[in-house]
Order: C-alpha cells, then structure tokens, then sequence
C-alpha cells in the first residue's frame, strides 16, 4: 500500500508505535559487523564456524489464550447422548434379529 507523498498510510498493525509493528521484537539473524569470522560481503573463511541461525519464537502475535482445564461439559455431555442413542440402536437391533 503506498502512500502520496507527504501522507502516512496507517494500518492496525503501525498505528500504535509510530510506523513500527508491535509484533516486531529483535532481528534474529546475527549482525555481520558485530559476528567474529566474516569476511567482507558475508563469507566465512576455512576452519572457521559459520555464525548460527536466528530462531523464530517471535515470529507471531503472543498467544494469550490457553483453556486451563480439559473439555467443556457441553460437548462431552453431546457426545455420551449420541454413543447411548447408538448403543440403544445396536441393542434394539440385535433383539429385532433375534426374534
């Protein structure tokens, strides 16, 4: 999305830091002018370990929402309904074949 000169273009995602995403944390690649063992333009020379890869636990919006106990009772309780009403169907069934 680009803006006229002079204009911002704000989004849910800048509006609130001032063009800067909330989401973004650190970069999580290792800066080249601080990372022993480079040699210009990037490369590693023989013998020497190249640096390693940034991780990516940040990489998304943090996940505040987590249910702390197991299923809720309403689809534990729908699910019981539907195996009796199949165990009851078997049971008329077998009797019907039985006759």
């Amino acid at each position: 999305m680009r803006a006229a000169p002079g204009r911002t273009v704000h989004s849910p995602f800048t509006r609130a830091t001032g063009g800067h995403s909330p989401y973004m944390h650190t970069n999580p690649d290792p800066d080249p002018y601080r990372t022993p063992g480079l040699e210009p333009g990037g490369g590693v020379p023989p013998g020497e370990t190249p640096p390693a890869e940034g991780s990516t636990p940040g990489a998304g919006p943090r996940e505040t929402h987590n249910p702390p106990r197991g299923w809720a009772k309403a689809p534990l309780v729908a699910i019981m309904i539907v195996v009796a009403l199949f165990v009851v169907g078997l049971l008329a069934f077998a009797v019907e074949l039985h006759r």
